[in-house]
């Protein structure tokens, strides 16, 4: 991906945080049920909802979620109230898709007031560059999987399948989803001459500088200097790490939950 990337900016009280956070999965049932997690997830952003300048929220936060045009996958109630107490506080969410939740569309928008974003975005927070994106389909490879998030994407195909039943079509895409995700157990750092995203940074800094480059997919929390000049950072995952960022308006840190 080779062009800017649509720019916002924001600025954070002194006394308030950007926060991130990415790959929860609801939905599958890994490590504990799906709804144990949900309480941990909802037990952390109620701890950091006072201190929230900006909440980012960097893809598959569902294992699996598609809008029919009346019905949406059942469960995450609790997840979805804990949201809103954000954005009736007037804390701005930011909800990226990422390949898991692809299919989300406005219902969260309408229902929540979150923002979905659907492609990585530049954030400028307090005079610093934030590039932000789930990450999947980025970097060099993995031509398979890019060719089948452009069937995905494709409205034809999405209204097909939103032509079969909700019963059928849920099962359907849960078993593909639960076929595609790797056990976060088994992630390794490959090193930087072989992970995707660290390639992609190395070329998106004399394309697309910035000082922190954000992204969640890969499940394993890292923070690794670019060049001297910028940071890689990875979210991890909820599913084995809890890890999140935090930015105070001056640098970041990469923290673990402890429920």
């Amino acid at each position: 991906m080779n062009t800017i990337p649509t720019s916002i900016n924001l600025q954070l009280s002194p006394d308030k945080k950007a926060y991130f956070a990415s790959d929860f999965h609801l939905g599958a049932d890994y490590s504990g049920k799906s709804i144990e997690r949900e309480r941990i997830i909802n037990q952390w952003l109620s701890s950091i909802r006072k201190d929230t300048g900006a909440l980012f929220l960097v893809g598959d936060l569902f294992d699996f979620w598609f809008e029919y045009k009346y019905v949406v996958p059942k469960g995450f109630t609790r997840f979805l109230a804990e949201l809103s107490k954000f954005t009736e506080d007037k804390i701005p969410v930011y909800v990226f898709t990422g390949n898991h939740d692809i299919w989300m569309f406005d219902y969260l928008e309408k229902e929540l007031g979150v923002k979905i974003l659907r492609q990585p975005y530049i954030f400028n927070i307090n005079k610093q560059k934030f590039y932000i994106g789930h990450g999947d389909g980025l970097g060099p490879g993995d031509s398979k999987f890019k060719f089948l998030k452009k069937i995905f994407t494709f409205p034809f195909f999405q209204t097909l399948f939103s032509w079969i039943h909700p019963d059928i079509g849920v099962a359907l895409a849960q078993t593909w989803s639960n076929h595609s995700r790797t056990d976060p157990k088994n992630e390794i750092f490959m090193g930087e001459d072989k992970e995707r995203l660290v390639i992609f940074v190395k070329e998106q800094i004399h394309i697309n500088p910035a000082d922190y480059y954000i992204f969640g997919h890969r499940h394993l929390p890292l923070n690794i200097e670019i060049d001297h000049q910028s940071r890689y950072i990875n979210l991890g995952d909820w599913m084995y790490n809890f890890t999140y960022l935090e930015y105070d308006g001056i640098q970041v840190e990469l923290k673990k939950y402890y429920p």
